[in-house]
């Protein structure tokens, strides 16, 4: 597992390990906060959606404004170094003002053609199930596929702007599926049709809402439909879930998810982490 030190040191991970074969297995996640996560896999370091700003408000042409009422556990320093960060899309609360500054320090980007062209040749533009390699430190090679994503129901999700979401694959790892601003329960039934089984699932949830934006439909997953895709879609996969603190607009949190699977008998499929935590992800490796 990830050492966290309280005190604010790195977290660090070996890169140099005398037992390769468990190296490559080792899938750990940390949550620095809201939809930022630091995943180690394989020895590979890659960050979600890098939201690094203190509390503060953005203004929004739709919703008037967005509000980020904590900061992140670590800065960008503490996880450093970082090898690739996945963007899902370039709503404040996904890539705020110290994020866009972040990917410029990094060796690789992937996101929507929409945020790369915004950007340098780090920075690269995918389409839905187009597939990049990226060299494991212990030899092979992670392919990262853009997957489809949903923010919000029919009539939403065109209006607020392209998503994509990730599926991280590699010979011995297991699947991971980070869905990215997500709300569509079929979106994740083709991801897992098409690139499954899904392994390990790191879901943006939170239930956000406005009720300017299809009368207050969620626009990302909610704790409740989140359950169904473990119940119903990804009944084999780990549940990690993201983007459910930090800011004004989300309706439900950690606290709420991780009781619902208890209530569900489920606890054992789902690990709910606060900002800060790590976490080793059990090995499901097919």
């Amino acid at each position: 597992m990830l050492y966290v030190d309280p005190g604010g040191s790195n977290i660090e991970l070996a890169r140099v390990s005398g037992a390769v074969e468990n190296f490559r297995m080792t899938l750990n996640i940390t949550l620095v906060g809201g939809p930022t996560a630091l995943i180690d896999i394989a020895g590979l370091r890659i960050v979600t959606d890098p939201t690094f700003d203190p509390p503060r408000e953005y203004p929004h042409p739709v919703v008037t404004k967005l509000t980020k009422t904590a900061g992140p556990a670590f800065t960008p320093e503490q996880i450093a170094p970082v090898d690739v960060v996945l963007v899902s899309h370039e709503h404040e609360d996904n890539l705020d003002y110290s994020g866009r500054e972040y990917l410029h320090t990094v060796p690789r980007v992937y996101t929507t053609n929409e945020v790369a062209k915004q950007f340098g040749d780090n920075v690269i533009g995918m389409n839905e199930y187009e597939v990049v390699q990226v060299p494991l430190p212990s030899g092979g090679d992670l392919t990262i596929t853009a997957v489809p994503a949903h923010h919000g129901p029919d009539g939403v999700w065109q209006l607020i702007g392209p998503v994509i979401g990730f599926v991280l694959t590699g010979e011995g790892l297991p699947t991971v599926y980070v869905s990215g601003d997500n709300s569509s329960l079929e979106v994740i039934e083709q991801v897992q049709s098409k690139l499954g089984p899904i392994d390990v699932a790191i879901l943006f949830v939170g239930g956000p809402s406005f009720e300017v934006l299809g009368d207050g439909a969620y626009i990302t997953l909610s704790n409740e439909m989140t359950l169904e895709v473990a119940q119903r879609i990804l009944p084999e996969a780990t549940i990690v879930p993201v983007h459910e603190d930090s800011w004004a607009h989300l309706t439900q949190n950690a606290a709420g998810i991780r009781t619902l699977f208890e209530d569900a008998g489920l606890s054992s499929q789902i690990v709910v982490l606060e900002p800060g935590q790590s976490a080793e992800i059990p090995d499901r490796v097919k």
